[in-house]
């Protein structure tokens, strides 16, 4: 890797932590390691960390809500480290902002990797700006807000998520493949994306069935057609 980067390991379990920080530290990662939400909530605010690798179950405040509480501020990736194989908590978790649901019977060298592809994907997030104004509508990316002819508008955390990576890469078209790669772990099929694109398209054009922004790319998927102001 070009840079160290930071992994936050938040589970309850030492062995979990101390296991994962072995196997992250041998892949050349910085490791911090918090055993409940307060300590993962302290060091989030005392210090810079590129990815969160955060349990479900722990006592207290539980790995969903903690998920809910960073994603109101930050665009972190996360991944759910879970002992729990339910379809509800995976899509629940990646629902929430849950960059990656990850099993616990995976091994510690799958984590690994799969902490490293997330970390490739977040790249497509990294801001060049912190506004990009496309006339009309404008994202101020620092404080995750959405405006519309000056006017803020609500967005659910997947549909600015969805709506951010498509004005940071103008014209260039995302398959529905690759869209539920980012943003649904590959779970989930085109009408879940279609009914997100349909949402963010009925808060942000004047006409939603004739789409200046996000518009189809036919049987393939979409992108973005904006021009900077």
């Amino acid at each position: 890797m070009s840079q160290l980067q930071t992994v936050l390991v938040v589970d309850d379990d030492e062995t979990i932590v101390e296991l994962m920080r072995d196997y992250l530290e041998n892949d050349g990662f910085c490791v911090r390691a918090a055993y409940d939400t307060q300590q993962a909530l302290s060091l989030l605010r005392d210090e810079q960390v590129h990815c969160i690798l955060l349990d479900v179950m722990m006592p207290g405040q539980n790995g969903f809500e903690l998920c809910r509480q960073i994603r109101t501020g930050s665009d972190v990736p996360i991944l759910f480290l879970s002992a729990r194989d339910d379809d509800v908590d995976k899509i629940r978790g990646l629902g929430l902002g849950g960059d990656d649901y990850i099993v616990k019977t995976a091994s510690p060298a799958e984590v690994v990797a799969r902490v490293k592809a997330v970390l490739r994907r977040f790249g497509l997030h990294s801001p060049r700006q912190t506004v990009l104004n496309y006339g009309r509508l404008e994202l101020d990316l620092s404080a995750r807000i959405v405006r519309v002819e000056g006017q803020d508008v609500s967005l659910t955390p997947k549909e600015y998520d969805l709506l951010r990576l498509f004005a940071e890469h103008p014209r260039q078209v995302f398959p529905y493949e690759r869209l539920l790669d980012l943003f649904w772990g590959g779970v989930g099929d085109k009408h879940t994306i279609r009914v997100h694109i349909a949402r963010i398209r009925e808060k942000i054009e004047r006409d939603p069935n004739n789409p200046l922004y996000i518009v189809n790319v036919w049987g393939v998927g979409y992108r973005f057609e904006g021009r900077p102001a």
